[in-house]
């Protein structure tokens, strides 16, 4: 799959996610797995960064292009949903992990991991996180989300990864 296509897929399924989210009242409950059960037995997803049905668990990665640490304006409005959940969730925490491909040096890609997961959390704070709420970090080219030296490969691995701790 193009990284086009995976960042259209991904903020299409956000976009599906956050529509279906409505304000009609509901006799609700809420089990264990946090989902929240409605009197007809359907169940609708909250937000929960640690249910892989969730859009805060299934939208957690910034891509960037080759050699920066620019976030596009593309994602805004998933960042924004990270800082709107953390900053009415206070006492949740994230490390934002910065990640490169893997050409270039260990150290130049530690470097550059670490200016993506800053930028990141940044944004974060821009939104309204509290600083203390967040943590930046750098994988540099150590922990590879596609294998391979393709360019489809090596854009995969140009991320920084929004991780909730427990």
């Amino acid at each position: 799959m193009s990284l086009r296509k995976f960042k259209t897929l991904s903020l299409a399924s956000l976009v599906l996610a956050l529509a279906a989210c409505s304000t009609t009242e509901t006799n609700n409950t809420t089990d264990t797995n946090n989902n929240v059960t409605n009197t007809n037995g359907s169940n609708q997803v909250i937000m929960d960064p640690f249910n892989p049905a969730s859009p805060l668990y299934q939208n957690k990665s910034v891509y960037f292009a080759f050699d920066s640490y620019t976030v596009e304006p593309e994602y805004n409005e998933m960042i924004q949903m990270h800082a709107k959940y953390l900053s009415s969730n206070p006492t949740r925490t994230v490390r934002v992990e910065g990640n490169t491909d893997l050409r270039g040096s260990s150290e130049y890609n530690l470097a550059l991991g670490q200016r993506r997961s800053v930028a990141v959390a940044r944004l974060l704070n821009q939104y309204g996180v509290n600083s203390a709420q967040l943590e930046a970090v750098s994988f540099g080219k150590e922990r590879p989300q596609a294998t391979g030296n393709s360019e489809e490969a090596h854009a995969q691995n140009r991320r920084a990864d929004i991780q909730y701790m427990k």
